[in-house]
């Protein structure tokens, strides 16, 4: 990693750290819930609660990214989520964890998330030279999948059958470290030209006369003037709402989390467990995660080779039309031989759409708005996840599981078959062509 420096290689493994403690507390935590109950609507809880702070707070963690310095936001919340979860890791040792601390545990967990993740998307623009941005998101992408799923969700499904008291515990001492290390990055991470500035008289510049990310709008003097967050955020909103690629994109996204995480919400009472319909241990769970994490290397691979040949727009349909499918695999034929090799396309088909997705996102939104729009984006996208958390166990209550898998499964189409109407005219392009764009106003 010399060529991208020194604060590159500890942002690299800060996210290391981070993402591998992510990955346990992702699978363990719902595996720790099922162990507690088997009640579809208090499982669902666990995954409403690790999204419900992403519907609350990612518009004001935004706009918090695009004023604050961004390292010292990362350092914080990593270092406030160890605390949260020493806590719960003591309690479980005393016998005294039940499922609404572990409930607890997982929201406040989540809200540092929130504030970390956000931050994190726009601080390694800030680290790295502009030529080696590509190379450098190509390194935090393979680390954030090795952590999350190769290693971290495996983990979890030992750790869950043999030390359940460690499914916080190392989650907590690896968060305390990812914080620590970013203490190494040298310099400030404050953006320049960014949120929480506004024009009292005359800009200083026209427009143009700067770089993007280093526009400013300066008061008499010189002196930058303060604005309210709320009209940050009221910027970011218009800007993606006047964008029709960006707006057609959100809304589709929205749809299809909503109702993954209504069919995961549920997941683990149909695949784990004596009762349930595939019958999986914890660590088979896991392993799941892990054959996801497969296809979905593969799948980063392969998607701008296969946006070159059939389009950009085609290929995300493609993708995402081929993942709402796979859905039923598990409920027409609930088998462990059948499961597996429907993890890894999951994961070829989704991260080959996370990609094109991502990349699009990067071309069309101004960089002094990365933080804000992105929030936006996701408050969108994730938004309606804890709802729909919520939705699948409660309706899994009262009309059975494969209700909800099914349904959700339809939803997805539903979605699907919305952007594809919505955005035919992208059908055989970049998702920045003129016809994308001329729908705007003047929020840019």
């Amino acid at each position: 990693m010399s060529r991208l420096g020194r604060s590159f290689a500890y942002l690299w493994s800060s996210t290391a750290l981070s993402n591998l403690a992510d990955g346990v507390l992702k699978i363990g935590a719902p595996l720790l819930a099922v162990s507690m109950t088997r009640s579809p609507t208090l499982i669902s809880l666990v995954a409403a609660a690790t999204t419900l702070p992403w519907l609350l707070l990612a518009l004001h963690a935004g706009a918090v990214a695009d004023r604050a310095d961004r390292r010292r936001i990362m350092v914080r919340a990593n270092l406030v989520r160890a605390v949260i979860l020493a806590g719960v890791t003591l309690l479980a040792v005393l016998g005294l964890l039940n499922l609404w601390l572990l409930l607890a545990a997982v929201l406040l967990a989540g809200v540092s998330e929130v504030f970390a993740d956000l931050s994190a998307q726009s601080v390694l623009p800030m680290t790295v030279p502009r030529d080696a941005l590509t190379k450098a998101n190509g390194r935090v992408s393979s680390a954030q999948m090795i952590g999350n799923d190769f290693v971290g969700a495996p983990v979890a499904g030992l750790l869950v059958a043999a030390l359940p008291a460690v499914v916080f515990g190392a989650p907590a001492l690896l968060y305390a470290a990812a914080g620590l290390l970013l203490l190494g990055m040298r310099g400030a991470y404050r953006a320049e030209g960014g949120a929480g500035t506004g024009a009292v008289g005359e800009a200083a510049t026209k427009a143009g006369a700067e770089r993007p990310e280093a526009r400013t709008e300066r008061a008499e003097g010189g002196v930058e003037a303060r604005r309210p967050m709320r009209a940050d955020i009221a910027e970011a909103l218009r800007f993606l709402w006047s964008h029709r690629v960006l707006r057609g994109l959100a809304i589709t996204a929205g749809l299809l989390n909503l109702a993954n995480s209504a069919y995961f919400a549920v997941f683990v009472l149909w695949a784990v467990g004596d009762g349930s319909e595939i019958g999986l241990e914890p660590a088979g769970y896991g392993l799941m995660t892990t054959a996801f994490a497969a296809g979905a290397v593969v799948g980063s691979l392969l998607s701008e080779r296969a946006a070159g040949v059939f389009g950009e727009f085609r290929t995300l349909v493609g993708c995402w039309l081929v993942t709402s499918l796979l859905l039923l695999v598990p409920v027409i034929i609930p088998s462990p031989w059948t499961l597996y090799p429907t993890a890894v396309l999951w994961g070829v088909v989704g991260a080959g759409g996370n990609v094109l997705v991502i990349s699009a996102r990067q071309r069309l939104i101004p960089a002094k708005l990365l933080g804000r729009v992105n929030s936006a984006y996701r408050l969108v996208g994730m938004g309606g996840m804890p709802l729909g958390a919520a939705a699948g166990g409660v309706v899994a209550e009262f009309a059975g599981l494969g209700a909800v898998l099914v349904g959700a499964t339809g939803v997805c189409l539903v979605g699907v078959g919305l952007v594809r109407r919505a955005l035919s005219d992208q059908i055989s392009g970049p998702l920045t062509s003129t016809a994308a764009l001329s729908d705007m106003s003047g929020s840019r």
